[in-house]
């Protein structure tokens, strides 16, 4: 398959995916695309970063690995690789814009390779699940991404070509910025295993993961209970 055909298969599948007759789909997805829907789950992760780790030092250093994710992963993207490349996002392009179904009126910048949603929220998500290990967190936080990754496409916004790079690259920056992190806290801290059931090989209490997956699930309701009320007032 050459280029082209590449490109264009990328583009049918685009619409394929794209959309629907649904006002509560809608609804649902515009509340899941937005980035303050996703307020709480930070919070909560950041709740289980202080929660379980003994020391202000610690925390900094965590708190600054994933905003280095979002830096690198998406403020990159959206600063330099996306105007370099200057690929129409789906609901700008002139060859299929008018087959997009758009959802009140959101189609997002210009250009849109590769998907910023993408490659941070999985770039966080990477992140924190090898700082944590822990295998249901994990799954927890891939998923949220994927969803993430899925809205982008519903709303005409992202090709499925600018999803897959964003998640190449943010699987690419969570890690990289993981070793880092490792290698830096190295120098101050002591690397213990922990065996236990109530907490991860890496010492974080699972009480506090399932908080943070408390609160992920809480966030999806709200998002459900919103859409449904917007379809039915």
């Amino acid at each position: 398959m050459d280029f082209t055909s590449l490109i264009e298969f990328d583009k049918q599948l685009l619409l394929s995916v794209n959309g629907s007759e649904s006002l509560f789909l809608d609804g649902l997805v515009k509340t899941l695309t937005t980035a303050s829907t996703w307020i709480p789950l930070y919070g909560a992760l950041l709740y289980m970063v202080i929660k379980n780790n003994d020391r202000a030092q610690k925390v900094l250093m965590i708190v600054g690995a994933a905003l280095l994710c979002v830096f690198l992963a998406g403020s990159l993207d959206d600063m330099f690789v996306k105007p370099m490349v200057a690929r129409w996002r789906p609901s700008h392009d002139p060859a299929i814009g008018m087959y997009v179904d758009i959802v009140n009126d959101y189609r997002g910048g210009s250009y849109g390779f590769f998907s910023a949603h993408a490659s941070n929220t999985f770039s966080i998500a990477i992140f924190f699940a090898l700082l944590v290990r822990n295998r249901i967190f994990t799954v927890s936080m891939v998923l949220w991404s994927l969803v993430n990754c899925w809205t982008r496409m519903y709303l005409g916004v992202h090709y499925p070509g600018d999803i897959l790079v964003g998640l190449l690259w943010g699987g690419l920056v969570g890690t990289a910025v993981w070793y880092l992190h490792l290698l830096v806290t190295r120098q101050f801290t002591t690397t213990k295993t922990y065996i236990s059931t109530q907490y991860t090989s890496t010492g974080y209490d699972i009480q506090d993961l399932n908080v943070v997956i408390s609160v992920l699930l809480m966030t999806c309701i709200y998002a459900v209970l919103k859409a449904c009320y917007f379809v039915y007032i």
